[in-house]
């Protein structure tokens, strides 16, 4: 909204028809360029309507980021410029917050997820935002498709951490919690909403502890109807507002058949794989009831007490960890010819780590094979339709039942019962 982006050299507009979405964009035009405001167009925001219609998916969006009953979504977003959460103006707020998330937040208590900018994304090339990224990656951070995913991520989020950006907004909009890691007001147009956005919502304070300014904010989140109303002042409408301008600009008539967006699509199924060494922490609550606390480091866990252990997934790139691990684990097919079945496996990883007490092999969202220092083969199962995590979880409770002395056999009946936060699961434990 301002005449160097809206006008050529010659004073006249750039665009044959420039598309707002709510009336006090236009005013603000009519304001800045009056040359530019006959372009103006009032035809809705097409991005919002495609959230707006895919709200009742929001457990499948959640699922397909394995997120469970019990978990909470936290998606970090960042526009693309230098006092952005991702800026380069000194602060580097989202690469100092990253290991810091991993090492205060319960890995299964929380899910993360970011969505970048694309000028983010082609400004400094994937490999090398992955390379950033690369640590939190695999401490179970999801890396959002920038162009495919980013609206289902935010209709998935319990909480949002970002900066000044349009994605930051459209979370506010959808009424999710929102913490400001950046808040530059400089380049936002005083009378805008998002600037009155910006100076007013929650901020982030670094030098505070993270989870109890998260847990705190959604406690504390009342939605306000501001940014909603300020997106679309024609909510739901702009697929045939947007073309009729097209073909009107074309110059031919418009089809009979309706206008329609496509749909969000649901994306794949991508779960947490948590391949840095895991700090697991654990306490016996006794009727075979135990609380496992895991984190993905790199900085010591800051709040929880209990006895802890070592979980280490054999693709770990921190390979020196594996012979120093209680409790060494993997996800596959559980007819993965490769590793010749899971008992093998099992069996190779006890031979191959003579320290390690217990190997799990993980073959699906609920279940797992393991195989104890004793030579006890066992299944355990998340039981039907109880909540699930992840079942590399269930492999740690099971070590820290046995190394307090206890027997296996005294869960064949009754089973399991892990605690991870406030969430209860039963599992079952039987011989394999």
């Amino acid at each position: 909204m301002s005449r160097e982006w809206l006008l050529d050299e010659d004073g006249r507009p750039i665009a044959d028809a420039l598309v707002l979405s709510h009336p006090e964009q236009y005013e603000r035009l009519r304001h800045v360029c009056p040359e530019a405001a006959p372009t103006a167009v009032l035809a809705g925001d097409p991005c919002w309507d495609r959230m707006l219609a895919a709200r009742p998916y929001r457990e499948r969006f959640r699922r397909a980021l394995g997120v469970g009953r019990g978990q909470r979504l936290l998606v970090l977003t960042s526009t693309w410029n230098p006092q952005s959460l991702l800026g380069d103006d000194g602060d580097d707020v989202l690469p100092a917050l990253l290991p810091r998330l991993t090492s205060e937040f319960p890995a299964d208590e929380y899910r993360f997820a970011a969505v970048l900018h694309p000028n983010i994304w082609h400004g400094h090339g994937p490999g090398q935002l992955r390379a950033w990224l690369d640590r939190a990656r695999r401490a179970g951070l999801a890396l959002v498709d920038p162009l495919h995913g980013w609206r289902q991520a935010l209709l998935a989020a319990d909480a949002v951490i970002g900066d000044h950006g349009s994605v930051t907004y459209y979370a506010a909009a959808l009424g999710a919690p929102v913490l400001l890691g950046a808040a530059p007001l400089t380049g936002l147009a005083p009378d805008a909403p998002v600037h009155t956005f910006v100076r007013t919502a929650p901020r982030l304070n670094p030098a505070l502890p993270l989870l109890p300014q998260v847990e705190s904010l959604i406690a504390r989140h009342q939605p306000s109807p501001e940014p909603a109303e300020f997106i679309s002042s024609t909510p739901g409408e702009s697929a045939p507002r947007l073309r009729h301008l097209f073909y009107d600009l074309i110059g031919i008539p418009e089809p009979d058949a309706p206008a329609r967006l496509e749909p969000l699509p649901l994306p794949p199924y991508e779960p947490a794989r948590r391949t840095v060494p895991l700090l697991v922490l654990t306490r016996l609550l006794g009727a075979g009831e135990v609380t496992v606390t895991r984190y993905a480091g790199p900085h010591p866990a800051p709040y929880d007490t209990g006895e802890a252990h070592t979980a280490v997934h054999e693709d770990t790139r921190e390979a020196d960890q594996l012979d120093l691990a209680d409790v060494v684990f993997r996800y596959g097919d559980a007819d993965d010819p490769r590793f010749g079945s899971p008992a093998r496996w099992t069996a190779e990883v006890l031979d191959r780590h003579p320290h390690c007490a217990l190997a799990a092999y993980v073959t699906g969202p609920a279940s797992c094979l393991v195989r104890t220092r004793c030579g006890a083969l066992l299944r355990v199962d998340a039981r039907p339709g109880a909540d699930a995590a992840d079942p590399a979880a269930y492999a740690s409770a099971l070590h820290a039942w046995l190394a307090a002395g206890k027997s296996p056999q005294e869960l064949y009946g009754p089973g399991l019962t892990v605690r991870t936060g406030g969430t209860v699961h039963r599992v079952t434990v039987t011989p394999a």
